[in-house]
């Protein structure tokens, strides 16, 4: 019989013992795995229904975008030449207003549309009704409508009135849903519909407009959608057009939706690394009561591969079953709960059976148990056929032979070069890596100094004998002091982590914007009411300060010559970007190398560029750099590096260029205010009133827009940091369920030298919480040092401890450990002495 064959023969013998002290081991890497296997399967869905509705979430089967523009009759006569229909839509803001007693006003997204509108999909309204019999109106204006949102906060019925600039609508119908909301629904302000042709006498669309012009495409059947990306982009190749198809409807959308995937996926390894701690601690309990049956198959002439491969047959059967049970779990729990989640999402969701996920969770689960299952099984090597005593296990070398060594480290690698490649992130891949083996380092560090300082402690301890056993159980080697430590410990630095990152982006928001930010944004100011604008801030004592700027938008499409996404791959590139002009930098301005413009400068365009990203883009004094703005190519030379901030939601613009480079290129101006907050309506009104066409956006708004998201995220952030905090709790049971035995006879020696059950109890309790206490302090400095790094070196933003939060995770680990400590208690402080103390003679 070969080595492999005797080896199975022997596993199969050992699990007809069943499951007892694998309980454990099952749950810890079914969680893990479950945790993955969830996330990836919700993540899996989102991106099937958006490939599936892509042409739904555009309206179309592409559309063609401009910026600040429509079309003009080449490109329009090349749309024309390829499609069966064109509807051609406007997308901007504006200010619903609506007139009573008191006039009221509320931001809105207004989509003006054609007749075509929409190609593909359809318009949901209540009252249900064709989208074409709401554009009629009533016969005396024509007719609108908008998101029940909006209209409740504005207390409008269908049959009511309002006004987009200088036009009124009626309010035909209440809008539920519409096709080509490819955003997810999130924006700022509510959406509106109305028909193109009724903004003609509104004074929304002049010149310099911030709006949008959109061109969806029914294609033929068949149509190569890569082939006519290729062709537009060509032959269009310096107008700014941006064109999209059905093969990735809401880009923006899936992108969003694969970052929080990787990021909370990358949470759940976190969670599978704690259950590691304890499935190598199960293995290592289970290989303890085991050492009577290897030493004696030794005897009986096993060789030690063929002692390895039988413990390693066993425990992979095992494995096997709890990633199975993972999966089921994982797969199951999002089906079950499909309808809720599909409730919740703005976007499409296809919740079916998908088989890639679970194979991602799969293969993390079992690179995992190999790790941490590989370390305990190499010690099997150290049981001396000639022995059986009882602690043989833990004698020997403190290390496994170099071969599992060499192979735990190729494991690591490779769970860190899979994550990494299903993730897409290798930055924060690596970063997550780092912090979780940091952590495992710091909490066995952490364990060794709580076993010497609690044996260094004991000598002062005397006259308190409850305190003096607890410090000699700490202290003692090869008690649980490593094992709650690890278990509890990572569990609670990855959600002490989560905590502050949590903390820090909420503080920021909530208490550094609003001291510094204005009250409003206001958009669409037209060149011929600036002055006006000006006269009415000038006089209000309750406005401390304003700035204006003039305002276009532009794309930076080439480098030096070379198309701008072929020098380097940056934020700034992707999109269009503000441009203003300026005779002289604005007060305040910081230049930090090469020199504004003299103020009455007319020659050859030159550019004033942002300096933290002109490093990040690799540019330099004299580079040129070319944007398209409203079609037309502005080629400028940068003159200047200059620090902007984007931080006090004031006004900041990446590009800033002489005036001649911009002579006569149709712009608005915009403007952001600082007032008191009792002045805000009464300068919304006055405003408002004056030039209809003004947008106002309220910053406050805007950032609860941002909180409400950043919420969201943090929600489902924590909810993967408590699956690793339930994960190292079941290691914690894990780790008190094998040290009951111990208990049981430190108890039994206790009572037989006079101590009383309340004082053996004290012990148990204050040991628990010294562990839980030392857990907890471990946790909260790598979680500090995690929220540090990430808040600091990813997200860069200002980074302050959250003290609440820390405490909660001191106080959470000292529980936790008194709670399953006491729970494993109880039997020791039951059983008799005598019966002890006779079983282990």
């Amino acid at each position: 019989m070969t080595q492999l064959a005797l080896a199975w023969t022997f596993a199969k013998r050992e699990l007809r013992g069943g499951l007892r002290g694998f309980r454990i081991f099952l749950a810890c890497l079914a969680l893990g795995v479950a945790a993955i296997a969830a996330v990836g399967m919700v993540r899996a869905s989102i991106q099937s229904g958006l490939e599936a509705e892509g042409a739904s979430l555009l309206g179309g089967d592409a559309v063609v975008r401009f910026t600040y523009r429509f079309a003009n009759e080449a490109e329009r006569n090349w749309m024309d030449s390829i499609a069966r229909d064109v509807s051609e839509t406007t997308d901007f803001r504006s200010m619903v207003v609506v007139e009573r007693d008191t006039t009221e006003r509320g931001l809105t997204q207004v989509q003006a549309v054609d007749d075509l509108y929409p190609l593909i999909g359809a318009v949901e309204l209540d009252p249900a009704m064709p989208l074409a019999q709401a554009f009629a109106g009533d016969g005396t204006y024509p007719g609108g409508v908008m998101e029940r949102v909006l209209a409740d906060r504005l207390a409008l019925a269908p049959g009511d009135t309002f006004k987009l600039g200088d036009q009124t609508f009626t309010l035909s119908a209440i809008l539920l849903s519409y096709p080509d909301n490819s955003g997810g629904g999130f924006g700022l302000g509510p959406r509106s519909l109305v028909r193109l042709n009724d903004l003609a006498n509104s004074g929304l669309l002049a010149e310099g407009t911030l709006m949008e012009s959109n061109y969806r495409l029914r294609l033929p059947e068949g149509s190569d959608l890569a082939a006519l990306e290729a062709e537009a982009l060509t032959q269009f190749e310096d107008s700014g057009l941006r064109w999209r198809d059905a093969r990735a409807g809401a880009p923006g959308v899936a992108r969003f939706v694969d970052r929080i995937g990787a990021f909370l996926i990358l949470v759940g390894l976190s969670g599978l690394a704690v259950g590691g701690v304890g499935v190598s601690a199960a293995v290592r309990s289970y290989l303890q009561g085991k050492t009577g049956v290897i030493a004696t198959l030794k005897t009986l002439g096993a060789t030690r591969r063929t002692i390895f491969l039988t413990y390693f047959l066993q425990i992979g059967v095992l494995t096997l079953a709890g990633i199975a049970i993972g999966l089921f779990l994982g797969a199951a729990i999002p089906l079950a709960f499909s309808p809720i989640i599909e409730a919740r999402l703005p976007i499409p969701a296809d919740f079916t059976l998908h088989a890639a996920p679970l194979v991602e969770a799969a293969i993390y689960g079992l690179l995992a148990a190999l790790i941490f299952t590989l370390w305990p099984l190499a010690r099997t090597e150290d049981i001396k056929a000639a022995t059986l005593l009882r602690d043989a296990f833990g004698a020997g070398r403190a290390l496994p032979a170099t071969r599992y060594l060499i192979a735990t480290i190729a494991l690591v690698g490779a769970l860190i070069g899979t994550a990494i490649l299903f993730s897409g992130t290798a930055f924060l891949t690596l970063w997550t890596a780092g912090g979780i083996l940091f952590a495992l380092g710091l909490l066995v560090i952490a364990a060794a100094l709580a076993r010497l300082t609690a044996r260094r402690f004991r000598r002062f301890s005397r006259g308190r004998p409850a305190l003096r056993f607890a410090l000699g159980s700490i202290g003692a080697r090869g008690g649980e002091t490593t094992s709650v430590v690890l278990s509890l410990g990572l569990g609670l630095a990855v959600l002490a982590a989560v905590g502050q990152i949590d903390g820090n982006l909420r503080s920021a928001i909530d208490n550094d914007l609003p001291e510094v930010a204005p009250s409003y944004f206001f958009v669409d100011i037209q060149p011929d009411q600036i002055d006006g604008f000006r006269d009415r801030l000038d006089n209000d004592p309750q406005v401390s300060s304003y700035e204006a700027a003039p305002m276009l938008r532009g794309i930076i499409t080439q480098i030096n010559g070379t198309p701008a996404r072929d020098v380097t791959d940056h934020w700034v590139l992707q999109g269009d970007r503000g441009v203003t002009y300026s005779t002289d930098p604005a007060p305040g301005t910081i230049i930090t190398a090469g020199a504004w413009w003299d103020t009455d400068y007319s020659g050859p365009p030159l550019v004033s560029f942002a300096a933290e990203e002109a490093a990040e883009m690799g540019l330099q004094i004299g580079d040129t750099i070319t944007t398209n703005i409203l079609g037309r190519d502005i080629t400028a030379t940068i003159a200047s590096f200059r620090e902007v901030s984007f931080e006090d939601a004031g006004i900041g613009f990446i590009m800033s260029m002489n005036p001649a480079a911009l002579q006569g290129a149709p712009h608005s101006w915009i403007s952001t205010v600082y007032s008191d907050p009792e002045a805000e309506a009464a300068i919304l009104r006055d405003l408002a009133t004056a030039y209809p066409n003004i947008t106002a956006i309220r910053v406050r708004d805007a950032i609860d827009q941002v909180v409400d998201l950043l919420g969201g995220i943090a929600a489902a952030t924590r909810y993967g940091a408590l699956a690793t905090l339930i994960t190292g709790f079941l290691v914690l049971i894990g780790a008190a369920a094998a040290g009951e035995r111990a208990r049981t006879y430190e108890a039994a020696v206790l009572k037989t030298l006079g101590a009383s059950r309340g004082r053996i109890l004290r012990s148990f309790a204050l040991r628990s919480a010294l562990l839980g206490l030392a857990a907890g302090l471990v946790a909260l400095a790598a979680g500090i040092a995690g929220g540090w790094a990430v808040s600091t070196f990813i997200m860069e933003t200002d980074y302050r401890p959250i003290w609440s939060s820390a405490g909660t995770i001191i106080l959470g680990g000292m529980g936790a450990t008194s709670l399953a400590g006491l729970l494993f208690a109880l039997r020791p402080l039951a059983a008799k002495p005598a019966r002890v103390l006779r079983a282990r003679e």
